[in-house]
């Protein structure tokens, strides 16, 4: 088959890129490049997809699928479909389960869509609503042959978010690492390389549909115990801290800065309880969580594991949380 991967330098679309070319195909790459190079056998084709025409240097090409991974600009969905849609057979596009209208009850309600507004600040809502934006772009233009993907959390090796990778982390440092106590909390998550070989079949076999696409659900804690059975050394103790005591403390849940990586607060909680039932019967196959937590810490590993970090804590603010709770 002949590819094109809209991106394919950056952790998902260069795990996509890579499975593609794994199992024989001839695959293009348009990106920018600015964020490195496409995985070898690939062909960089390089665009801005912020300038008019930038798939102009594509023009004349035929595919028999593309996969979007588009992360935040309906514009550029439209502009992919308007050049390409006509002509390709499959059409992969990367969605989010941030189209959800209320993460509470799990409800399959959506976000209103919205359009592209540089001058709107980023916000979760926003970003779920121009996903819907997106995909009712796709369904209307390649209508039957489109693979709707709304993917949760995606973890393994290359994540730039520092997420998941917190975790394998600072469990392998051992000592006693501060966990959230939060027993009803579920944890769901998709090895990037899983999800991409998902699509990478789903283009050769042209599956169809729209597919609430991460893994099965299972306890939080629960996941906080593999990924430290994986990683942690002998000795190493998950200290629990109620939710209270760490919203007192201004721990941010999810992600960046001072946070507790993919704790959710319960107004939340359901973002990580979707039925993925039909994308398991669809072909969509799950690596074991060790797995991805031992291949994330050597990831984590030559990145250095006493650098600055987009999520997670410091030394000095998981002492400042077990201090708190001593008193």
């Amino acid at each position: 088959m002949k590819i094109l991967v809209l991106g394919g330098t950056v952790f998902l679309s260069k795990a996509i890129t890579t499975e593609a070319v794994r199992r024989g195909h001839e695959v293009f790459c348009a990106a920018r490049g600015a964020s490195g190079g496409v995985p070898a056998g690939a062909k960089l084709v390089q665009v801005d997809r912020d300038k008019p025409g930038a798939l102009d240097a594509l023009a004349g090409e035929q595919f028999d699928a593309v996969i979007d991974v588009s992360k935040y600009s309906v514009n550029w969905v439209r502009d992919a479909l308007e050049a390409f849609g006509a002509t390709t057979p499959h059409w992969t596009f990367v969605s989010s389960i941030s189209v959800y209208a209320d993460h509470s009850t799990g409800s399959d309600e959506l976000l209103p869509p919205l359009e592209d507004d540089p001058n709107e600040e980023f916000t979760s809502e926003r970003y779920g609503s121009i996903k819907v934006a997106s995909e009712n772009a796709v369904r209307e233009a390649v209508a039957s042959r489109e693979f709707i993907v709304r993917a949760g959390l995606i973890t393994g090796p290359n994540d730039p978010s520092d997420r998941f990778g917190y975790w394998p982390a600072r469990m392998s440092q051992g000592g006693r690492v501060v966990v959230p106590d939060s027993p009803d909390l579920g944890f769901q998550h998709i090895d990037a390389r899983d999800l991409a070989q998902w699509i990478v079949f789903a283009a050769e076999e042209r599956v169809t549909g729209t597919y609430d696409s991460t893994g099965p659900v299972m306890p939080f804690q629960m996941a906080m115990g593999e990924i430290a059975g994986a990683t942690a050394p002998a000795g190493t103790q998950l200290v629990p801290v109620p939710e209270s005591l760490l919203k007192e403390l201004k721990i941010n849940p999810w992600a960046g800065p001072r946070s507790l990586p993919m704790w959710l607060p319960q107004a939340w909680a359901k973002m990580v309880g979707r039925d993925v039932s039909n994308a398991l019967a669809n072909g969509l196959r799950t690596r074991p969580l060790a797995e991805t937590a031992l291949d994330s810490l050597e990831y984590e590993r030559g990145l250095g594991l006493d650098r600055t970090r987009h999520a997670g804590l410091t030394p000095d603010e998981e002492a400042e949380i077990l201090s708190a709770l001593q008193q």
